[in-house]
């Protein structure tokens, strides 16, 4: 079999010290790299070398590199995560790209994003929604048997499909308005369908949408753009789940407030 030969690439990469700072496109070159290698890897390599010139290497977030933890990302040449669909930076591999390309790399692009360094960026608005309304207050105690938990095939499912977001902020960064629409309805959503999750389901819904406003993320006018560059293939179906569940909250709330008010 014939060996895959090495490729070589130019980076233009986004350089900015602080969200405070100005930044610039700063040109490297990338060669004799490996089609098996991924594209971290690949910016491993380019950060030894100006490493070893005394430069500054360039930030990047990432942590498992499996595709697993949501902490890598950024676009490529106008992508988030690269061309590739359903997946995610650090799973791309090199062999995706043809030798003397060049390759534009950015950061989430969002002003609830604001830039740590470089490619870096701070999610954590993310983390607020989720401290906001993604948990079940009551003591669950030791897990039971899934058998004992009467839930059925199709909620399950949709819930498992739901859970598989991974909080990396592709959605954002795809979206025209960088709207939160499609991670806070996911995780409305996987937690609706759960018997666990349904005693403050309403609740949950007022208070991860009030935390999403809060932050600073756009509206969502579903172009659909954030689903298509999910890497877990998170259904754009969630957005509209999520305006059914805080709709049904916001009537909920209003007929507890007038029945208060009548008594």
């Amino acid at each position: 079999m014939e060996a895959k030969k090495n490729i070589n690439l130019k980076l233009k990469v986004w350089r900015q010290k602080g969200a405070g700072t100005k930044g610039q496109f700063v040109t490297y070159e990338a060669n004799g790299i490996s089609p098996d290698a991924s594209f971290l890897e690949m910016l491993d390599y380019v950060n030894e070398g100006l490493i070893q010139k005394g430069d500054d290497p360039i930030v990047f977030d990432h942590d498992c590199r499996e595709g697993i933890c949501g902490s890598c990302g950024f676009m490529i040449n106008g992508n988030a995560h690269g061309p590739e669909r359903g997946t995610t930076v650090c799973q791309l591999h090199m062999r995706h790209f043809k030798d003397g390309e060049e390759l534009v790399l950015e950061p989430w692009r969002a002003k609830a994003f604001p830039i740590i360094k470089d490619l870096m960026c701070d999610r954590s608005a993310l983390d607020r929604i989720i401290s906001s309304g993604g948990y079940i207050s009551v003591n669950t105690g030791n897990a039971q048997d899934a058998n004992n938990l009467p839930i059925p095939k199709p909620d399950a499912d949709e819930a498992f499909l739901s859970a598989a977001c991974i909080g990396c902020g592709a959605c954002v960064a795809s979206c025209k308005n960088a709207s939160a629409a499609l991670f806070t309805s996911a995780k409305i959503t996987h937690m609706a369908l759960l018997p666990q999750g349904k005693v403050e389901r309403g609740q949950r819904a007022l208070n991860m949408v009030s935390q999403m406003d809060a932050e600073g993320f756009g509206a969502c006018t579903s172009t659909g753009a954030c689903s298509a560059s999910c890497p877990k293939d998170i259904s754009l179906i969630n957005i509209a789940k999520m305006n059914r569940e805080y709709l049904l909250a916001t009537i909920t709330q209003k007929e507890e407030m007038a029945e208060g008010g009548a008594g």
